[in-house]
């Protein structure tokens, strides 16, 4: 996962706006909200075979999720109502981001990269669901090489340039995220084992 200093660095990048969006006079479940409508957008032109755009729309709702949280941390409005909405919001943006791929695949007829998409889906939604699993425990619940930040850099940034035409690339980009994103999962698997035996 993203070092603990990188994603400070992240925050502090992020203060300036997430201030002026307090500014405005929205509040955090707003912000979430416009997110995931933002990140279903890109989804559709992924559908649409707009990778280019569609990826760009997607890192545009990845940052408006960045952004929520500071804003609830800046105005001491960080409830657990609105946790729950983060995470659910998160479910669902990466959901709709590989059903759009995974469509504009299938109107290629790609189907081994279809079946990839569905790999890499399943195991994004695994890897929070055992997190929260370690948590329920008391558990650390949180470790592994692809958690949801790196996902979304290497899909968003992968699928934006594929969409300029390198040859290949989307190829990659897909069956890397399938084989990382289940290495992450074993990963979380044994680092939640061997607590239980401590």
């Amino acid at each position: 996962m993203l070092d603990i200093r990188a994603r400070k660095k992240v925050s502090r990048a992020f203060n300036p706006i997430a201030r002026a969006v307090t500014r405005m006079g929205l509040g955090p479940t707003a912000v979430t909200l416009v997110g995931v409508m933002v990140s279903l957008t890109g989804s559709l032109l992924l559908a649409l075979g707009q990778l280019t755009p569609g990826g760009a729309v997607l890192g545009l709702g990845a940052s408006l999720d960045v952004v929520d949280g500071l804003i609830a941390r800046l105005t001491g409005t960080e409830t657990v109502r609105g946790a729950i909405l983060d995470s659910f919001t998160d479910r669902v943006s990466e959901v709709a981001m590989w059903t759009g791929l995974a469509f504009y695949l299938a109107d290629h007829n790609e189907s081994m990269l279809v079946m990839a998409s569905l790999v890499a889906v399943s195991g994004s939604l695994l890897i929070p669901y055992l997190r929260a699993k370690a948590e329920g425990e008391g558990l650390e619940g949180k470790g592994g090489l692809m958690g949801r930040a790196e996902r979304l850099l290497v899909f968003c940034w992968g699928v934006s340039i594929a969409g300029m035409g390198v040859p290949y690339l989307l190829e990659v980009i897909v069956w890397s995220l399938a084989g990382l994103t289940w290495f992450t999962v074993v990963q979380r698997v044994r680092l939640t084992w061997l607590q239980l035996d401590a």
